[in-house]
């Protein structure tokens, strides 16, 4: 005879709530599960597989409408087998997209975590700490270096505002 567990010691394995449980019955994810004689749930293995995948694709990102679509295709049995394979192909497509670009933000930070330690490096070779203003030596930033200070490039633009306002040191009366 299989064991079944309640919904408090499903809960504790799972992770998920009672009331979580409750609502995914409620929704069609997880079909009606069985009953002891005073009404409480009884979950058999099979159930615990079933939120086991569905907790995955939770995780990798699929939408519970999604989650909803695949429960209704499951319940059809193997006439739907195909399908259920299409959409997973598609949602698979998907979390290797989204990893992808998670690697390609991963890359970013560790080069500029990087840039921060030459930074870091430099300035202990020095006996100097870098910066707090974001201003390294020569008026250059410390991240990019094509770009001047908002002070500086305030003090430029002044000048020229002064001149074409006629106000310029040699326009005045």
């Amino acid at each position: 005879m299989e064991t079944s567990l309640t919904i408090a010691e499903v809960a504790k394995r799972t992770g998920l709530t009672a009331f979580t449980l409750r609502y995914y019955e409620r929704i069609g994810l997880i079909a009606a599960v069985s009953r002891a004689p005073g009404g409480q749930r009884r979950y058999a293995s099979a159930d615990l597989d079933w939120l086991a995948f569905l907790l995955r694709l939770r995780e990798t990102g699929m939408p519970i409408q999604g989650m909803q679509a695949f429960a209704g295709l499951r319940s059809q049995g193997d006439a739907s087998v195909g399908e259920r394979r299409e959409m997973l192909e598609q949602h698979l497509a998907e979390v290797q997209a989204r990893v992808a670009a998670l690697q390609q933000s991963m890359q970013a930070l560790s080069l500029k975590i990087e840039h921060y330690r030459a930074i870091e490096k430099k300035a202990d070779k020095t006996n100097r700490r870098p910066s707090l203003s974001g201003i390294a030596p020569q008026g250059k930033t410390s991240d990019d270096e094509h770009e001047q200070p908002k002070q500086q490039q305030q003090r430029q633009r002044q000048p020229a505002l002064r001149a074409r306002t006629g106000q310029a040191a040699g326009n005045r009366r």
